[in-house]
Protein backbone atom coordinates (compact mmCIF):
# COMPACT_ATOMS: atom_id res chain seq x y z
CA UNK A 1 0.00 0.00 0.00
CA UNK A 2 1.49 3.31 -1.10
CA UNK A 3 1.41 5.99 1.56
CA UNK A 4 0.66 9.57 0.54
CA UNK A 5 3.06 12.15 1.92
CA UNK A 6 1.67 15.40 3.24
CA UNK A 7 3.46 18.72 2.91
CA UNK A 8 3.20 21.93 4.90
CA UNK A 9 1.20 24.74 3.33
CA UNK A 10 4.35 26.85 3.04
CA UNK A 11 6.10 24.03 1.17
CA UNK A 12 3.23 23.70 -1.29
CA UNK A 13 3.15 27.48 -1.81
CA UNK A 14 6.93 27.65 -2.35
CA UNK A 15 6.75 24.83 -4.91
CA UNK A 16 3.90 26.58 -6.69
CA UNK A 17 5.80 29.88 -6.82
CA UNK A 18 8.99 28.25 -8.07
CA UNK A 19 7.09 26.31 -10.72
CA UNK A 20 5.38 29.46 -11.95
CA UNK A 21 8.69 31.34 -12.03
CA UNK A 22 10.19 28.54 -14.14
CA UNK A 23 7.27 28.70 -16.54
CA UNK A 24 7.51 32.50 -16.79
CA UNK A 25 11.26 32.30 -17.41
CA UNK A 26 10.79 29.64 -20.07
CA UNK A 27 8.11 31.64 -21.84
CA UNK A 28 10.09 34.90 -21.65
CA UNK A 29 12.94 33.08 -23.37
CA UNK A 30 10.55 31.79 -26.05
CA UNK A 31 11.34 28.20 -25.12
CA UNK A 32 8.83 25.45 -25.64
CA UNK A 33 8.26 23.07 -22.77
CA UNK A 34 9.82 20.30 -24.85
CA UNK A 35 12.93 22.40 -25.55
CA UNK A 36 13.46 23.15 -21.84
CA UNK A 37 12.78 19.54 -20.90
CA UNK A 38 15.33 18.35 -23.47
CA UNK A 39 17.98 20.81 -22.25
CA UNK A 40 17.33 19.84 -18.62
CA UNK A 41 17.48 16.14 -19.46
CA UNK A 42 13.98 15.44 -18.16
CA UNK A 43 10.70 14.39 -19.71
CA UNK A 44 8.05 16.87 -20.80
CA UNK A 45 5.77 15.36 -18.15
CA UNK A 46 8.33 15.99 -15.41
CA UNK A 47 8.68 19.61 -16.53
CA UNK A 48 4.89 19.96 -16.52
CA UNK A 49 4.81 18.66 -12.94
CA UNK A 50 7.60 21.05 -11.91
CA UNK A 51 5.82 24.02 -13.47
CA UNK A 52 2.58 23.20 -11.68
CA UNK A 53 4.39 22.86 -8.33
CA UNK A 54 4.02 19.11 -7.84
CA UNK A 55 6.25 18.02 -4.94
CA UNK A 56 7.47 14.72 -6.39
CA UNK A 57 10.14 16.01 -8.78
CA UNK A 58 13.80 15.39 -8.04
CA UNK A 59 15.38 18.55 -6.61
CA UNK A 60 18.27 18.43 -9.07
CA UNK A 61 15.83 18.39 -11.98
CA UNK A 62 13.93 21.33 -10.49
CA UNK A 63 17.12 23.35 -9.99
CA UNK A 64 18.36 22.52 -13.49
CA UNK A 65 15.07 23.62 -15.06
CA UNK A 66 15.13 26.80 -12.99
CA UNK A 67 18.70 27.68 -14.00
CA UNK A 68 17.99 27.03 -17.68
CA UNK A 69 14.84 29.16 -17.48
CA UNK A 70 16.81 31.99 -15.88
CA UNK A 71 15.27 31.75 -12.42
CA UNK A 72 17.74 33.03 -9.83
CA UNK A 73 18.04 30.54 -7.00
CA UNK A 74 21.22 31.69 -5.30
CA UNK A 75 24.08 33.96 -6.19
CA UNK A 76 24.82 34.01 -9.94
CA UNK A 77 28.55 34.61 -9.52
CA UNK A 78 30.46 31.34 -9.27
CA UNK A 79 33.10 32.85 -6.97
CA UNK A 80 30.36 34.07 -4.61
CA UNK A 81 28.81 30.59 -4.67
CA UNK A 82 32.15 29.04 -3.69
CA UNK A 83 32.50 31.53 -0.82
CA UNK A 84 28.97 30.80 0.39
CA UNK A 85 29.57 27.06 0.12
CA UNK A 86 32.77 27.41 2.17
CA UNK A 87 30.93 29.50 4.79
CA UNK A 88 28.20 26.90 5.15
CA UNK A 89 30.79 24.09 5.25
CA UNK A 90 32.65 25.93 8.03
CA UNK A 91 29.43 26.25 10.02
CA UNK A 92 28.78 22.53 9.59
CA UNK A 93 32.21 21.71 11.03
CA UNK A 94 31.23 23.54 14.23
CA UNK A 95 28.08 21.49 14.69
CA UNK A 96 27.97 17.93 16.05
CA UNK A 97 28.32 15.16 13.47
CA UNK A 98 24.93 13.74 14.40
CA UNK A 99 21.98 14.49 16.62
CA UNK A 100 20.82 11.82 19.03
CA UNK A 101 17.75 11.71 21.18
CA UNK A 102 18.35 11.58 24.91
CA UNK A 103 17.84 8.17 26.52
CA UNK A 104 17.10 9.69 29.90
CA UNK A 105 14.14 11.85 30.66
CA UNK A 106 14.96 15.45 31.42
CA UNK A 107 13.76 16.57 34.83
CA UNK A 108 12.66 20.13 34.17
CA UNK A 109 10.15 20.32 37.03
CA UNK A 110 11.67 22.99 39.25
Amino acid sequence: MKRTRSYARQTRQALSILGKLIRIGRMERDMTAQALADRAGISRTTLHNIERGAPGAEIGAVFEAAILAGVRLFEDDEAALRIENARVEEKLTLLPKSVRTSRTAVDDDF
